[in-house]
């Protein structure tokens, strides 16, 4: 199946429940803005159409995972705050984690930070700190943290891939694709979910009603996409 082109385009209310906006004539809603694309996303939006088919399981019906949900790794474009106890001068109140994963920090100029969690990256600056000062206490702390890119494809209005506020559902990006098109089916709304990106795993296709997303019914509301989902319609 062609896949049409993929739009980059981002709902200001993305993160917000409620119907989803259309805009006529096929033009982006008031509130939309441009978002780079990962060259890797738009792959998946490639493999989405032919991951779609196949055995899927009711997201009424999916199992909790039996391990507790990974701590958040930090990542480019989040920003930070670093404090050290009681050393003003060795802190840094808002930074944002560059593009090649690091941050600059008073005295210790630049820390890499990316794929680490909060607490790892405070154990690195004490250990980098105490050539200062005798027993430091660095805390980390996640001030705003760069937002989700998810594929949505299929029959929506706007097939493409959009920025979503982290801890969104699936209504949120679906409200960011322009709603369901003309020819949806309202009852096969999935999230592919891999396991490994790109990976030879097929993913976990997730099945969702439309209509319990619209109402706000359990569990489809309180499911929370996260890196690596793709959203489909067909």
């Amino acid at each position: 199946m062609t896949q049409p082109p993929v739009s980059t385009e981002l709902s200001s209310r993305a993160g917000q429940p409620g119907p989803p906006r259309r805009a006529a004539g096929g033009r982006p809603a008031p509130g939309f803005r441009r978002a780079p694309v990962p060259a890797a996303l738009v792959l998946l939006v490639a493999l989405a159409g032919c991951a779609a088919s196949g055995q899927a399981v009711r997201v009424e019906d999916l199992k909790p995972s039996a391990d507790p949900e990974e701590e958040y790794r930090i990542a480019p474009g989040d920003v930070l705050s670093v404090r050290v106890w009681n050393q003003e001068a060795m802190s840094v109140a808002r930074t944002r984690v560059r593009d090649d994963g690091r941050i600059s920090v008073p005295f210790l100029q630049d820390v890499e930070a990316a794929n680490r969690t909060p607490a790892e990256l405070a154990t690195v600056l004490k250990a980098r700190l105490q050539a200062f000062v005798v027993g430091p206490v660095v805390t980390i702390t996640l001030e705003d943290l760069r937002p989700l890119r998810i594929p949505v494809t299929g029959e929506v209005a706007r097939p493409g891939i959009y920025e979503v506020d982290r801890k969104t559902g699936v209504l949120a990006a679906l409200a960011a694709a322009g709603g369901l098109g003309e020819f949806a089916h309202r009852d096969a709304v999935y999230v592919l979910r891999y396991q490994v990106p790109l990976g030879d795993v097929a993913p976990t296709r997730i099945r969702f009603g439309y209509q319990a997303l619209v109402r706000g019914e359990r569990p489809a509301s309180a499911f929370h996409l996260r890196e690596g989902d793709v959203v489909v319609v067909e």
